[in-house]
């Protein structure tokens, strides 16, 4: 009997170290932290690629400053978009996502960057490719997912679809090639007229880039003076063509002729948001319009029914993904200049996966919306009325 006793004291004893050493390293492991986190740069200042200018004296620096906080965020944002679109293109070959469907994944220091320029005040309207520019305008991976397999938490009620998202100030997701332009020029108008000192950013590709209404809108936007910032994000090949095949001329920036125009690295966020902090400036000044052109590239085709390599080559993808990639570009600088740890990072990547999956499961799991719902929010504020539905003796109602 006392030679058990014994041997249960000793265990007991022996987990007890065990436990005690366990606690002793995990305090260790938190001071470690602490000490690492106080020892990492809070602010670091890069060159970055001096942009090209069309009737401008001076351009943006050629210097960013970017603080750790700053880095980190940007970081976590570009990555939820990649994530969120490869995880989209997933459930897109399931055929658990339907229709029309535009990804954004190598584009996306142009959005981060944009709104490292502006604030949530302004306002920001784009064409179809917009799960990006939903995310960065306040909406959330789990409202973006269910829009896009058309569930009823979606952020447009399961009723937009890919194409058409918004949230406060962000005007779509357009489907309409070069549409979302002269609309954009109007928001601007009413910017004007209400005096609040806001601005409109007004997304198109390059492919829409040879729109009349394009051109059109250039011409009011520089007749009334509008705070518009007018982005071309070219990447490259339109809908599937070159722009060397498709474009008389491919210097973008310049297509406003009599507004100014700068043309900038779109595939480095801090290029982007320096290039938009001093376009912002420009407008809201009293100017009146300036054109930008982003540089960028679509790792994916156009749209999910474009395989995207019909057009170009496989290697040439690569390429880009190898030495331009705005992710890694970012990370790199953050890295070198002890602005963050890679363990951190990798945290990071950890917490947007797990976000993206819970967001999956979501948007698979969420029900549909009802039929009744289908004629609703027609109007923002206004009495419930009848709708005709697809024949004279199906009724429907709609409210707000």
């Amino acid at each position: 009997m006392q030679k058990m006793l014994t041997i249960i004291s000793n265990v007991l004893r022996g987990s007890a170290r065990r436990n005690g050493a366990q606690v002793v390293s995990e305090a260790a492991s938190l001071v470690v932290a602490s000490r690492s986190y106080a020892d990492f740069t809070p602010e670091a200042t890069f060159d970055i690629k001096k942009v090209d200018l069309h009737r401008l004296e001076e351009g943006p620096p050629l210097t960013a400053t970017l603080t750790r906080e700053e880095g980190l965020k940007y970081y976590r944002t570009m990555q939820t978009i990649r994530r969120m679109e490869l995880k989209a293109d997933q459930l897109y070959k399931q055929k658990i996502i339907r229709g029309f469907c535009h990804l954004y994944d190598g584009q996306e220091a142009c959005a981060v960057g944009i709104e490292g320029g502006i604030t949530l005040s302004d306002h920001l309207i784009t064409a179809y490719r917009a799960h990006g520019y939903t995310l960065t305008r306040g909406g959330t991976v789990r409202e973006i997912m269910a829009e896009l397999t058309g569930r009823r938490g979606g952020i447009a009620k399961g009723k937009g679809g890919s194409m058409h998202m918004y949230t406060k100030n962000f005007y779509g997701g357009n489907g309409i090639v070069g549409a979302q332009v002269p609309l954009g020029a109007g928001v601007a108008l009413a910017c004007k007229y209400l005096g609040n000192d806001q601005l409109c950013v007004s997304l198109y590709g390059d492919g829409a880039a040879n729109q009349g209404q394009i051109f059109e809108t250039y011409n009011m936007s520089s007749l009334w003076k509008l705070p518009i910032i007018f982005i071309c994000e070219n990447n490259q090949y339109a809908m599937g063509t070159s722009v060397e095949r498709s474009a008389a001329s491919t210097e973008y920036y310049k297509r406003g002729d009599y507004i100014p125009g700068i043309r900038v690295d779109g595939m480095d966020v801090l290029c982007v948001r320096e290039a938009t902090k001093f376009a912002a400036a420009h407008c809201r000044s009293g100017k009146g319009p300036i054109l930008m052109e982003l540089q960028t590239y679509r790792y994916h085709g156009h749209s999910m029914s474009d395989p995207g390599v019909s057009y170009r080559t496989r290697e040439e993808i690569q390429e880009v993904r190898s030495k331009s990639d705005p992710i890694s570009m970012l990370k790199d600088r953050m890295l070198s200049n002890n602005m963050a740890s890679i363990e951190e990072l990798k945290e990071i990547d950890i917490a947007v996966r797990k976000e993206i999956e819970d967001a999956a499961q979501f948007a698979t799991t969420d029900p549909e919306p009802p039929l009744d719902d289908l004629c609703s929010h027609i109007f923002a504020n206004d009495q419930p009325f009848e709708v005709r539905g697809a024949t004279p003796w199906t009724k429907l109602t709609s409210t707000s």
